[in-house]
Parts: structure tokens; sequence; C-alpha cells
């Protein structure tokens, strides 16, 4: 079962997914000035993620999906990522960078199966 880890930070919060083994899968587009909002950020992934179709744009001609999606890229270190992109269009979430395809897309599907329950986990007070 996957879980939400959210983090105080200086300047507010942000949160992280991560899968049963404890690997982080994704993290939050941004940091949010309340608790509520990053709540909501949260939210939105959970509500998104499990029915966003997948647009590879490392494949040249591909594809233009609605949102909700998961856009795969490729960054300027070469490696590839995903970001996942609410029904308005606003980045929610990223992941980290993968060395092959293949590893950017299991994480997606990690997070498509992580969300379904995952707990939340708020910062010590």
């Amino acid at each position: 079962m996957g879980k939400f880890v959210i983090n105080q930070t200086a300047t507010g919060f942000t949160f992280c997914l991560k899968a049963g083994n404890g690997e982080t899968i994704a993290t939050g587009g941004e940091v949010y000035s309340t608790l509520a909002s990053c709540k909501g950020g949260i939210n939105s992934v959970i509500n998104n993620a499990p029915i966003a179709a997948v647009e590879d744009q490392t494949v040249e001609g591909y594809e233009t999906e609605k949102n909700p999606k998961f856009e795969i890229y490729l960054d300027k270190a070469g490696e590839f990522r995903f970001r996942l992109k609410a029904k308005n269009g606003e980045p929610i979430a990223a992941s980290e960078g993968y060395a092959a395809k293949g590893g950017c897309k299991n994480g997606i599907e990690s997070v498509k199966k992580n969300v379904v329950d995952a707990e939340i986990i708020e910062p010590e007070k």
C-alpha cells in the first residue's frame, strides 16, 4: 500500500508518494502555503492518476492526449521522466529520472496502483 508523506518546509508544505517498499515514486508539483491546500493537491493526484491517459512525448509524431494525463518526456540529462497533469492542465506530480523508458512506464503504473488506498501521513506538530 502506498502513502503520501507531507513535509513542512520553511515556505510551506510539500508531498511525495511512496510505494509500499518505501521508494518515492512521485513528488508534488509545488510548495503549498497551507496544509489544507497540500491535502487538496494530494486529492487531485488521487482523483486524476487512475484515469489519466499516457502521452509519450519521446516518440516522433506522438498523439496529444486529453487531460488528465501522464506525460513521458526526456529531461536535459537524457533521462526519462513523467509528470501528471490534472483535468485543468496543471502539473500536480512528477517523477525522478529513469535511465530507461520502461522504468518510467513502470513508475506511472505504480502511481496509478498506489494512490487508490494510500494513507496520508501529516508532519509531526
